[in-house]
């Protein structure tokens, strides 16, 4: 087992014991629920050793093998916890039956799918969702995944040092709706610039936006990893910020959502469903390595080491959720309002509450 932190493997365990931790902003306090033993198990440095090397397995739900869908997009490197889970058998530990589906369609088609039971969950992230949910999708927000993987990249010597110095340039983007355009936005207008009328933006594919920013058809671009951390290797860009800069040091990105009947009818499966992912994403953050190699059939033009160096970039170890993740997320609500996303009146607190349940606290019944 890859050596770990006492603070980083307690808190693995307590994901994984299912008890109702938070992982709060800093400067907020975290109170855990008091669940039989729980002391005893977070001073075994054995057991702390089985969560971390793989064990799994503390959130099966009882009765039956459940068989669920869970849609994702298995070319981004921020979903490997899907595949992970699948290979390394935290689904089948916790009595889970999961056929995973590469989704390619629009986040509105993978919010339909989940709303109308094609698919039981999916992955996806915060700033994608967040719109089409405040419109009424019938799914529920379980958990975060991780945090850090959207960045923003200028040419070495552009003089674009900070998310400020995009005043009055063009930005490339993949799509007008992408979570990192929004996200980067958000942060422009924090600093005072107008995100809509102080930027202008160039819709390019992905893997043409590097071209775009040597020719100059744009003097900064944003997209996500995997195709960010090689472009910015492959092409030595500057890294203006990224996802995780300042204040967002741990805000989440990506996110996990179930439909609401199979909260209504079998919660559960959605808390089994929920734990064994986030069993995985732990796994991952023990072993960024082994996880390269599981997702690199799934990445063009890189290597294992270059992928193991993303995840050890990103926070797949905090994953929070209840309270915690309800916080983020109508912070994220009223942030969005800056770049024109949500509707000016709506009310974040109450809108988070309503997309989001919180089910690794409970026990199965």
């Amino acid at each position: 087992m890859p050596e770990m932190s006492l603070p980083s493997s307690r808190r693995a365990l307590l994901r994984a014991a299912g008890t109702a931790a938070l992982a709060l902003p800093a400067g907020a306090m975290a109170p855990r629920a008091a669940l039989p033993g729980l002391d005893a198990i977070l001073n075994d440095p054995a057991a702390i050793c089985r969560v971390a090397g793989g064990a799994g397995g503390a959130f099966a739900a009882p009765g039956p093998r459940r068989k669920l869908t869970l849609s994702f997009n298995a070319n981004a490197i921020c979903t490997v916890g899907a595949t992970v889970a699948a290979q390394q058998g935290f689904f089948a530990r916790n009595n889970l039956d999961v056929e995973l589906v590469n989704f390619g369609g629009s986040t509105d088609q993978l919010l339909e799918a989940i709303a109308t039971g094609k698919s039981d969950a999916g992955i996806g992230m915060a700033l994608r969702w967040l719109k089409p949910l405040e419109q009424g999708f019938d799914v529920r927000i379980t958990t975060a995944i991780h945090g850090g993987c959207m960045r923003l990249f200028a040419l070495p010597g552009s003089g674009i040092k900070s998310v400020a110095d995009l005043r009055g340039k063009v930005l490339g983007v993949t799509d007008m709706g992408a979570p990192d355009k929004n996200f980067f936005g958000i942060l422009a207008a924090r600093l005072g610039l107008d995100p809509i009328k102080d930027i202008a933006y160039r819709v390019f594919p992905g893997d043409l936006l590097g071209e775009a920013l040597k020719r100059g058809d744009v003097q900064a671009i944003t997209l996500g990893d995997p195709m960010a951390w090689i472009l910015r290797e492959r092409d030595g860009l500057h890294e203006v910020a990224n996802n995780l800069s300042g204040d967002y040091a741990d805000r989440t990105c990506c996110i996990l959502g179930v439909r609401g009947s199979l909260l209504r009818e079998d919660r559960a499966a959605a808390r089994a469903v929920t734990g064994a992912l986030l069993e995985a994403q732990d796994w991952v953050h023990a072993n960024p390595d082994a996880a390269a190699e599981i997702f690199l059939p799934n990445a063009r033009n890189t290597t294992a080491a270059q992928l193991a160096a993303m995840l050890r970039s990103h926070t797949h170890g905090d994953h929070p959720h209840g309270a915690a993740l309800s916080h983020q997320l109508a912070a994220y609500i009223e942030e969005l309002k800056l770049v024109k996303v949500i509707r000016p009146n709506t009310n974040p607190q109450r809108l988070a509450e309503r997309i989001q349940a919180d089910v690794l606290g409970e026990v199965p019944a």
